[in-house]
């Protein structure tokens, strides 16, 4: 698998490293470098094969935290995600509001923008087979796995989805809640954002702040479910979808 990939970077220098490194990287396919975040822009909404931004923060014309908003907006976050390159750390909370996937804070090295570009390696193998599921587990008859990724403590981390009881969203922040761990996982997203990337018929938003594993619910009342020790209220504003889910889960 290929992932293609552009620069942006206003500073020459910089710039030629990084498509340096993305030549040196096998399992990336250099399409363009581009040295303003406006040209940087331009080509992702002309060319829809564009997977991947390695993407300065700090720049003259167009700052990459305003080209990551305007990319969000056009509804194409799930294809094409952005690994931002900066020399100046205080933005890395503003990079992980906008989901962008890493954070590479200048100078960096090969090794560590190997670790940036593997984790892009796992989001997109993810995706792929997310998006084709047939495969070894479906001729078996054998449940494939689905997985999320989350970026916790600066890591990303691979969660399988049939693990998370529940998720409560917290402004800026969710904690997910898993079967086999006793704290939630705190990571820095909106529940929307979060909830786009579960299966559907997996999980259910029952409240502005509450998605529930639907396999994991032990009781139910009109207006409110049981996971665990935990009652969990059901909103009127998700009261149709949860009354559908009722009929099928009696």
């Amino acid at each position: 698998m290929k992932i293609n990939c552009i620069a942006v970077d206003d500073e020459p220098l910089a710039l030629s490293l990084i498509t340096d490194y993305i030549i040196k990287t096998p399992f990336l396919n250099l399409v363009a470098a581009y040295s303003s975040g406006v040209e940087g822009l331009k080509a992702t909404q002309e060319q829809a094969s564009i997977q991947l931004i390695f993407l300065d923060i700090r720049m003259t014309d167009l700052s990459g935290i305003e080209v990551a908003r305007i990319i969000e907006q056009t509804g194409r976050k799930r294809n094409l995600r952005i690994i931002f390159t900066t020399a100046y750390d205080q933005y890395a909370v503003e990079g992980y509001k906008v989901d962008a996937l890493d954070y590479l804070l200048k100078p960096f090295n090969f090794v560590d923008f190997s670790r940036a570009a593997t984790k892009a390696y796992d989001y997109f193998h993810m995706l792929q087979h997310s998006a084709n599921p047939i495969g070894l587990s479906a001729l078996t008859g054998q449940p494939k796995k689905k997985y999320i990724y989350l970026k916790v403590d600066y890591q990303l981390q691979k969660i399988d989805t049939a693990e998370i009881l529940y998720i409560e969203g917290l402004k800026d922040y969710v904690k997910v809640f898993l079967k086999s761990q006793e704290k939630p996982l705190l990571t820095l997203s909106s529940l929307k954002s979060l909830e786009e990337k579960l299966p559907a018929d997996a999980f259910l938003r029952i409240h502005r702040s509450f998605i529930v594993g639907v396999d994991h619910i032990k009781s139910v009342t009109k207006n409110s479910v049981q996971i665990e020790q935990m009652m969990i209220p059901v909103t009127d504003q998700f009261k149709h979808g949860f009354n559908e889910f009722l009929k099928n889960w009696s």
